[in-house]
């Protein structure tokens, strides 16, 4: 799919400063519903629709890619979806630089890059720095969903929860219903999702809480 050309991404596109450090997310919307990230928004496909069915929350996507960062705001301008934003930033920076303590109620990663070879492993996403980082942001009773369609990195996720002792793994559960048109063998309705179930892939899906 091309992008659209004339984008007008407006305050839909969030921009903070990096004076401004860790801030109340809340704030950013006008309201004290719970705040819900997700990591690599794309073009904002599950960003928009879990937006759209959950009014009561607020959502923030991080994409790094600026022409799918400015598409997804532009995109969520067009559905006039003032519960959520999005940031073009690298998300660990921007987490580590202006999300407080305890802010979140959910953070969602579907689809990070595998990075596969071996010799850039370590720049995949889920590593212990970043569940730390994750048990520092969310509420407690607030939760992690990973979903990948790489089995090696998959693995990899399932390593590194069960190492670390501050997040509890659960059973999976989708964060949003599925759209009627949605391809047999959703979970989580993201583009790449699409992508993938069309290429005859398989999915490896977890979840943790943060206990209390």
């Amino acid at each position: 799919m091309a992008l659209r050309p004339n984008l007008h991404p407006g305050e839909f596109l969030l921009s903070l400063p990096d004076e401004a450090g860790r801030v109340a997310l809340a704030g950013i919307f006008g309201n004290d519903h719970p705040v819900e990230l997700e990591i690599g928004s794309g073009k904002g496909t599950f960003v928009l629709a879990i937006a759209e069915a959950t009014p009561q929350r607020n959502f923030i996507g991080i994409e790094y890619a600026r022409a799918y960062a400015e598409f997804a705001a532009d995109r969520l301008r067009r559905h006039e979806q003032t519960n959520a934003r999005l940031v073009h930033a690298e998300a660990s920076w921007w987490v580590r630089c202006h999300v407080a303590d305890a802010a979140l109620a959910a953070v969602h990663v579907y689809f990070p890059d595998p990075w596969p070879k071996a010799r850039h492993h370590k720049r995949r996403l889920v590593q212990p720095p970043f569940l730390k980082e994750v048990h520092r942001i969310l509420q407690p009773g607030g939760v992690l969903r990973l979903v990948t369609d790489h089995a090696d990195y998959f693995v990899q996720m399932e390593r590194v929860l069960a190492e670390q002792q501050e997040l509890q793994v659960v059973p999976f559960e989708s964060p949003v219903a599925l759209k009627a048109d949605a391809p047999e063998g959703s979970i989580v309705g993201t583009n790449f999702e699409r992508k993938y179930i069309a290429e005859g892939r398989s999915f490896h899906a977890t979840m943790a809480r943060k206990p209390g």
